[in-house]
């Protein structure tokens, strides 16, 4: 496929190995909006650059055509992580479409999939990679997390990807009742859609799951380590979407009362979805395909919709 394929779409990059035939096209859609330092800016964080080769990430994103983004931010901070000629796409991320354009019968299912009963409230934790860590370890005490959230809550919990789910430490957790290992389960969109509130650290999930404007907690009990050896580009603690918790008793209190969904957690979601969901408005694809597989000019392609004027994908509580 890659030796016959015209246009090579990848969110992460190709082997070097890869060859850019005359007349190919390189799209290159991302992971997601980046918090942590990424490209060369890893430079200055030895933690963050160790066995990385610049030169050949280098000139694998000269072979990029094009640079999707799904916000100012990304962009600049793309365009600074990763030097070269490529064409930034502010049209918003084709995967995030999914969170305006899925309906109530969408979400049912996919919590009936998960076995989350209808009325109980689903809270998804989805930490992110340290590069200070070998393996992984819950930051968290789950079951005793559980406990307190009580008989309504369901805890899905998500392990990064760089784990290896097998050696996972949720295997004894997997399907055990009020806490479920959902960390091989795909696309985690639908998770994000079945999830009445997001529980995350420093992944990029929380820059999607904004899109939906249902509450978000972080929980940050290592950020001055993580800060300082991985570099980010902004201070998440005074910019967060919704309340920070530095302690699992923080999260808990944060959990067990109104505060994950009060006036000031919404305040702090809307600002932080008008500067991180800039153009993800749910026809994201259609601008990129029109743009790049059809070759029709910028002016031409549906414009960005605010996001005040958005209508996101049911909660589950509306969806039920």
């Amino acid at each position: 496929m890659l030796a016959t394929a015209k246009y090579l779409v990848n969110n992460v990059n190709f082997p070097n190995a890869v060859v850019k035939r005359p007349g190919t096209v390189h799209v290159q859609t991302h992971h997601g909006t980046p918090l942590k330092r990424m490209g060369v800016d890893q430079l200055p964080f030895p933690a963050a650059a160790q066995g990385l080769d610049f030169e050949a990430l280098l000139e694998r994103v000269d072979k990029w055509d094009y640079s999707v983004s799904s916000n100012s931010h990304t962009t600049r901070m793309w365009e600074r992580a990763y030097p070269s000629r490529y064409v930034s796409l502010d049209h918003g991320y084709p995967r995030n479409d999914v969170y305006y354009t899925a309906g109530a019968a969408e979400i049912r299912a996919v919590r009936e999939r998960l076995g989350i009963a209808p009325g109980r409230r689903a809270v998804l934790y989805a930490p992110t990679h340290r590069d200070y860590e070998a393996g992984w370890t819950p930051r968290l005490d789950l079951a005793a997390l559980s406990d307190r959230l009580g008989e309504d809550t369901v805890l899905l919990v998500r392990g990064h990807y760089f784990y290896d789910g097998a050696a996972s430490p949720l295997t004894g957790l997997r399907r055990s009742g009020r806490v479920v290992d959902v960390s091989s389960y795909d696309p985690v969109e639908e998770l994000c859609l079945a999830a009445d509130v997001l529980v995350t650290d420093y992944s990029s999930i929380m820059f999607d799951y904004a899109n939906l404007d249902r509450p978000i907690v972080i929980h940050a009990d290592d950020w001055e380590t993580y800060r300082t050896t991985r570099g980010v580009y902004f201070d998440l603690t005074a910019e967060a979407p919704g309340p920070v918790a530095r302690t699992q008793e923080e999260l808990t209190g944060i959990l067990t009362t109104d505060a994950w969904r009060d006036e000031n957690a919404a305040k702090a979601r809307a600002v932080f979805r008008r500067r991180f969901c800039e153009y993800d408005d749910g026809r994201a694809a259609e601008r990129v395909v029109r743009r790049v597989f059809l070759g029709q000019d910028e002016a031409s392609l549906p414009p960005v919709l605010p996001v005040g004027e958005r209508t996101p994908a049911p909660t589950p509580e509306e969806a039920a």
